[in-house]
């Protein structure tokens, strides 16, 4: 499993970030949520994931972007926890909840953490 985000597994088609947002469930560890959908990608990727933060909490598009780019780079390399784990094709979007800026370690165990309750819900409700 390579720790790579390549541009095929970046979420961007606009139908499918809606149908996100209306049908998909969640897992949340504050500062970040993460709302997913079980779905098919043509494309043959697994996962597409996207990440956003909030311009009400952070009016500097620099602070947002700096949020995002932590975000992706814990994704990236948390992202064999979920592709190890996980069976079928999912469409992944990461919320930054928070007010204030985070430090990598902290969006770092909060990925963690997402990625461990995520696992669980989607293992038990596969049993059922």
């Amino acid at each position: 499993m390579s720790f790579t985000f390549p541009k095929k597994e970046k979420l961007k088609s606009k139908k499918l970030i809606e149908r996100l947002f209306a049908e998909g469930k969640s897992v949340s560890n504050y500062p970040v949520k993460l709302i997913y959908l079980k779905t098919v990608h043509e494309d043959g990727s697994k996962i597409k994931t996207g990440v956003t933060a909030s311009k009400r909490n952070f009016k500097s598009a620099v602070k947002r972007n700096r949020i995002k780019r932590l975000m992706r780079e814990c994704y990236r390399l948390n992202k064999p926890l979920i592709f190890n784990n996980i069976e079928g094709d999912y469409a992944f979007m990461f919320l930054y909840l928070g007010k204030d800026m985070p430090t990598y370690e902290q969006l770092e165990t909060c990925f963690k953490l997402i990625i461990k309750k995520l696992l669980t819900k989607e293992n038990h409700e596969n049993v059922d």
